[in-house]
């Protein structure tokens, strides 16, 4: 495991500090050394083709994968390691799990237990996680609920709802451990497109709210009205980043002018 020369804290004022971040799988390189800083508060949206890296390094950030080298800070904390004598040593499992309950994860797919109602899936972790009081955990299980616009499908179980409206029981389940990032892993990709915008809504109305966010998205309309930061990303790098409304309307660099070309 590469190191550097950045102590076990990350730089202050940042929620995610990625530094030199290198993930292989056997002898196929995803990532070659990602640079990323999301402050608190700050909706950074990641774009790409396929096979650019953007879900490994989303999944690294919560160490669902581990890195080969560089480094990863969430809120000042190293995640998956420690250092000792100028090494990272990775932090037992109880230890990873515990970082990864601040730190909400929505994917492509829904992932909901389908033989729990839609109030159960929300409560679950909470409560067996956490060991929160029933009541509190259900109460504000409710609550999430009717925010994301499913206050009458608390009863419903996963196979009586739209993707749409899973994709929402979702979101609400990892807001339900108070995490202070939320990360998504092209949330709607897997949605009809008269879908995607009950999704959206709720992803927007997070923003409002100050949520720390890392959007993996295809939707460019998006990043371009929700976005702090826009961040290209290609053969495992950052090819290019900046403001949404400057990089898409002016990239610098030719590989990003092409997918946008593409995509927009």
């Amino acid at each position: 495991m590469n190191t550097t020369d950045a102590g076990d804290a990350g730089p202050a004022g940042t929620m995610v500090y990625a530094e030199n971040v290198h993930k292989s799988f056997g002898q196929l390189d995803v990532l070659n050394g990602v640079d990323l800083t999301v402050r608190p508060g700050e909706v950074c949206c990641v774009i790409g083709p396929s096979g650019s890296g953007k879900s490994t390094f989303l999944r690294c950030v919560n160490h669902l994968e581990k890195i080969n080298g560089g480094r990863i800070w969430v809120d000042g904390a190293l995640v998956g390691y420690r250092e000792h004598g100028g090494k990272l040593h990775e932090l037992p499992a109880r230890e990873v799990a515990a970082q990864r309950r601040s730190i909400g994860m929505v994917f492509q797919r829904f992932n909901l237990f389908p033989h729990m109602t839609a109030l159960a899936n929300v409560t679950e972790a909470p409560l067996r996680v956490r060991r929160q009081p029933r009541t509190d955990v259900r109460e504000r299980a409710l609550a999430l609920l009717e925010r994301v616009g499913l206050a009458g499908k608390a009863d419903a179980y996963p196979g009586q709802l739209s993707g749409g409206q899973q994709q929402r029981v979702a979101i609400a389940r990892a807001l339900a451990m108070q995490p202070k990032l939320m990360l998504f892993d092209e949330p709607t990709s897997a949605l009809d497109p008269e879908l995607v915008g009950e999704v959206l809504d709720v992803m927007r109305d997070l923003a409002r709210d100050g949520m720390t966010m890392i959007v993996v998205t295809h939707e460019i309309g998006f990043a371009r009205e929700v976005g702090d930061s826009l961040i290209f990303m290609d053969g495992g790098v950052v090819v290019e980043a900046g403001a949404p409304r400057q990089v898409l309307a002016d990239p610098r660099h030719e590989r990003t002018r092409s997918f946008l070309s593409k995509v927009l």
